[in-house]
């Protein structure tokens, strides 16, 4: 399974990444399962995604939570929670 990653904000900025393409594994399957497999990428991963930031993720433009199943093809994108003032 194919799918598109962007990476917005703080993210974008820390992880040095924008927008990659990513095969999953046959068992990721969810965004929480996503984030796991990202966050094995090293410690700034890691904390950036399974932290104590609460990282938000959206696919194909709508928001999702954790357990949103990721299809072949699906545009997933993660940010930082916004806050307004």
């Amino acid at each position: 399974m194919k799918i598109k990653l962007f990476y917005f904000a703080r993210l974008k900025e820390t992880l040095k990444y924008s927008t990659e393409d990513l095969e999953l594994p046959d068992d990721v399957l969810t965004i929480l399962k996503l984030k796991s497999v990202l966050a094995k990428r090293g410690d700034v991963w890691g904390q950036m995604l399974m932290g104590k930031l609460k990282v938000r993720a959206a696919i194909n433009h709508e928001l999702v939570d954790d357990k949103a199943v990721i299809n072949d093809g699906d545009e997933v994108a993660f940010f930082p929670p916004v806050t307004g003032g």
